[in-house]
């Protein structure tokens, strides 16, 4: 196939310019912990910083991260914020699916050299 024009297909470009947006989401593995424990419940920052040992405003940095992609949602509670996922049933199904592709491969992309091992965490 030849292609005549080097612009992607708006049809195309939408869809796969929102899932690496979503996919962004999930690329810290602060991000995905904290995911984690919104799976389990709801939480304040105050207690994701205790459980998770990371600084308040690393928290909130993440959790912003994760409420413009739609991922977490928060509503007030007297002075704080407490933030819980958005879709968990859709979030668990997800990160069930990317650890079985991770196990059928071998968990290859941990060699990637721009993005795996222990110094891109």
């Amino acid at each position: 196939m030849t292609m005549t024009d080097s612009r992607i297909d708006d049809t195309i470009d939408t869809p796969l310019t929102a899932a690496a947006c979503l996919f962004h989401g999930f690329s810290d593995r602060s991000r995905l912990v904290i995911l984690q424990h919104l799976l389990l419940g709801d939480h304040r920052v105050v207690e994701l910083t205790e459980h998770l040992g990371l600084a308040q405003s690393t928290v909130s940095k993440h959790l912003a991260c994760l409420k413009d992609c739609g991922l977490v949602t928060s509503r007030p509670e007297g002075r704080a914020s407490v933030f819980s996922a958005t879709h968990p049933e859709a979030t668990t199904a997800l990160l069930a699916a990317a650890e079985q592709l991770l196990e059928l491969t071998g968990f290859a992309v941990t060699l990637c050299p721009t993005h795996g091992g222990s110094d891109h965490e």
